[in-house]
Order: C-alpha cells, then structure tokens, then sequence
C-alpha cells in the first residue's frame, strides 16, 4: 500500500522513496509517452517528484494520489515538449480531432512484417516505435490505458479530459496500431516502455540527492 501523504510529506524520507519506487512506472510511462525519448522522461519524472514533494502538504485526497501525481508528471512533459519545439504541429491534450479531418497513419513498412520477427523482443521494441508515431492526444491515452492498465476512469481523472474523449482516443489509437501490427500487438503491452529496476534506481536516487542538497525545501 502506499505511504499516507502526511507522512511522505513529514519527511521520513524512507517513506518517500517508497511511494516514488511505487509510482515510477507509472509515472515515467506517461512522460515517455509525451517525450518520446527514454533520457528526458526520466528527467521529468524527478522533476515531477520534486514537484509533488513540495506540494504534498497540499494534497486534500480530491483525487487518486496517482491521479496527481500523473498531471504532475504530464504537466512537466508538456513543458518540456513546448520548450523543445520539436515538432511543428502537435495535436493538442485536451482537443479532439476537427470531425472529418485525416489522422496520421502508422506506417507499417514491409521489412517490418511479422515474419521478420525473431522474438517477443523485436516486436517490443517494434511496437513501441509505432506507439512513439501516434498522435500526441491518442499516444498518451493508449499508453495509460493499454501499458499500464489505467481504468477510463483513472485515465479521464489523471488527464483531466472527459472519460468519452479517453474511450474514443483509445479506439482510435488501437485501429491505427492494428493497421500496422495486426495480431501482434497483444503479445508486447506488459513490458512496452518498462521502467526496469536500473532506471528506477537512478531516479530514485536523483530525487534522494537532491532533496539532501534542500531542493525540496519550500
């Protein structure tokens, strides 16, 4: 179970650390899902962390303690994402699709084909390349909802969207990835974007180091 927030907040720091190891999957899927790079998701996740350790005493149990902590972690993605500028057009979080406008299509190559596939390995990783080619708005849907499992509910609640925007983007978002993958697609969802114990280490301790340097000091 996690740790109460007041004694997060209270500073046994052991505490803390348990509730980021409980939460970093969750956390660090959602932001690679905006970032789409493995090294700046993580970095938005202790970004995020501190974040949420300053703000604790603030928390009221309005939400699910997952819930915030996944607007805070997609509210530092979004920040990033802006920053970067990477992209010239982003379909926007919070606006659906003007009726009758082309969605991007997942480009599903010939040399990409199943029997090419050596492993559950390969098809992870084939997945996850096409899940990175979604739009932004489905991408994030998809990957709480199918990766790691999140309710309409949770999702809707954590996104800050309506739970029929969640239900149609998900639909959306699996038609594109069966054009391109057809049956496979199910045998990769556990472990797509998996956090795996090393990165989680590094996160955790990222976070732990900086608030020993007062980075969590009001």
């Amino acid at each position: 179970m996690p740790a109460p927030i007041p004694a997060a907040r209270a500073a046994p720091l052991p505490a803390f650390e348990q509730l980021m190891r409980e939460h970093n999957r969750l956390l660090f899927r959602a932001a690679r899902a905006i970032l789409r790079d493995d090294a700046e998701a993580e970095d938005a996740v202790q970004e995020a962390w501190l974040r949420a350790y300053r703000s604790l005493d603030g928390f009221r149990g309005d939400a699910k303690l997952s819930s915030w902590l996944v607007r805070i972690v997609v509210n530092e993605a979004l920040g990033r994402l802006r920053k970067r500028a990477r992209r010239a057009e982003v379909v926007p979080l919070h606006g659906g699709a003007a009726e009758g406008e082309r969605q991007p299509e997942v480009a599903m190559h010939e040399h990409d084909g199943p029997e090419h596939l050596t492993g559950r390995g390969e098809i992870r990783r084939l997945l996850e390349a096409k899940i990175d080619a979604l739009p932004e708005a489905f991408r994030v849907v998809f990957v709480l909802r199918a990766v790691q499992e999140l309710s309409v509910e949770e999702a809707a609640a954590a996104l800050q969207i309506p739970e029929a925007t969640v239900r149609t983007r998900f639909f959306r978002a699996r038609s594109l990835l069966r054009e391109a993958l057809s049956q496979e697609i199910d045998l990769a969802f556990g472990g797509a974007f998996d956090i795996g114990g090393r990165r989680c280490d590094r996160i955790v301790a990222g976070v732990m180091a900086r608030l020993a340097a007062g980075e969590g000091d009001l």
